[in-house]
């Protein structure tokens, strides 16, 4: 247990003495950063940060380029490298782009095209053609552009929730999942989710094609056992979204090496089951969804079973309270502005002051940002009481 937390908080730079002001270089650390909810990517990368800063947040984002939003494991967008990206996208993506294919012709279909895939493939191009002319555009403004995008169509067909929206939700989506286009720039500050879009191969040259689907699924296997191993095969084959099959296959081109978790099997990466140095005394809050607290499937080890009101009912983590490697409280921003801490463990008062130091330091970060968690804990309604 020892070994394993202290790995976690040396390797998530967790500890001030590894933080950095590379922004690219935090996010490669933690392979990549959840961006479900924008906030996340900035809470993560400033909490790692030698001076935490949006600005260079952004900069590496939509300057730079160092990061790239993007598709992958679980259906989920994540910040990366632009190398990463193309990994994760051979290694994960491609394959969820096929079936949304599928899947928006299917609701072309039902909405009245007798033609969906001769009508979704005309609507990509008109896109790609659009942006590669002007520029990043919103939904909106391609909707003006391409009058045909705005078709109406059924999502959920017999379902509750069907709904008729218009069809660039899907076209957008689906080029987003094949790697043609890239979201960039927020429509409204850094804490909204609506972005707009441009031509991958423009926004990054050479885009995110290129990788084989058998290398890149082991060099991301590798990736994820330097920054989060030791780990198990069940750890790895759900933070990728994969098959036991190719789960197994990826361990084994990456070479991991199996070592002994209290009785059971985990993997380290090749040449990595040295033990690392202790790492003394840390706390950190971390924000919803972040990497380390969603960086493995069997969570015993850092997540004691008082603190399992952390996440929701879907397995989502919302903002936490770590200290020396453990899940122990809870924290949520008020309207106010309010840093709110919740305990699940008790800590003793020396630690207890580090954590409220560390809310302070937050709250000096936000300023006069106000922002809700996408995805709540279980817990975050009681800390906004």
């Amino acid at each position: 247990m020892d070994e394993r937390r202290a790995r976690l908080a040396w390797r998530h730079r967790l500890l001030r003495a590894d933080r950095t002001d590379k922004v690219a270089a935090v996010a490669d650390g933690l392979v990549a950063l959840h961006s479900s909810d924008p906030v996340t990517v900035y809470l993560s990368a400033m909490v790692r940060m030698t001076n935490p800063s949006v600005g260079a947040v952004e900069r590496a984002l939509y300057e730079d380029r160092s990061l790239v939003r993007h598709h992958a494991m679980r259906r989920t967008l994540w910040v990366a490298t632009p190398e990463t990206t193309r990994r994760m996208h051979a290694a994960a993506t491609r394959k969820i782009a096929a079936v949304e294919h599928r899947r928006t012709v299917k609701m072309l279909h039902e909405s009245g095209l007798d033609d969906g895939d001769a009508w979704l493939s005309a609507a990509k191009r008109d896109v790609l053609s659009v942006l590669h002319d002007e520029g990043p555009m919103t939904a909106r403004q391609l909707g003006r552009k391409i009058p045909a995008l705005t078709h109406p169509m059924v999502i959920g067909v017999g379902k509750p929730y069907e709904a008729t929206v218009s069809a660039h939700t899907r076209v957008l989506l689906v080029l987003g999942f094949e790697g043609s286009l890239v979201r960039t720039r927020p429509t409204g500050t850094w804490i909204n989710g609506q972005y707009t879009w441009a031509a991958m191969d423009s926004w990054l040259p050479g885009g995110v094609d290129g990788l084989d689907e058998r290398g890149a699924a082991g060099d991301l296997a590798g990736h994820w056992l330097r920054r989060f191993g030791p780990g198990t095969s069940t750890d790895l084959q759900w933070w990728m979204g994969w098959t036991a099959a190719l789960t197994r296959r990826a361990l084994q081109d990456c070479e991991a090496v199996p070592v002994d978790l209290a009785g059971s099997t985990g993997w380290v990466a090749a040449a990595d089951d040295a033990p690392v140095e202790p790492a003394g005394p840390w706390t950190a809050l971390l924000p919803g969804l972040d990497p380390t607290t969603m960086g493995w499937k069997e969570r015993g080890w850092y997540l004691p079973i008082e603190a399992a009101d952390v996440f929701d009912r879907n397995g989502n983590a919302g903002p936490t309270i770590w200290a020396d490697g453990r899940v122990v409280g809870a924290w949520a921003q008020r309207p106010d502005g309010e840093i709110r801490l919740h305990w699940f463990l008790d800590v003793a008062p020396r630690r207890r002051a580090e954590v409220e130091q560390r809310a302070d330091e937050l709250r000096q970060w936000l300023g006069g940002t106000r922002f809700s968690v996408r995805f709540p804990g279980r817990v975050h309604a009681t800390l906004l009481a």
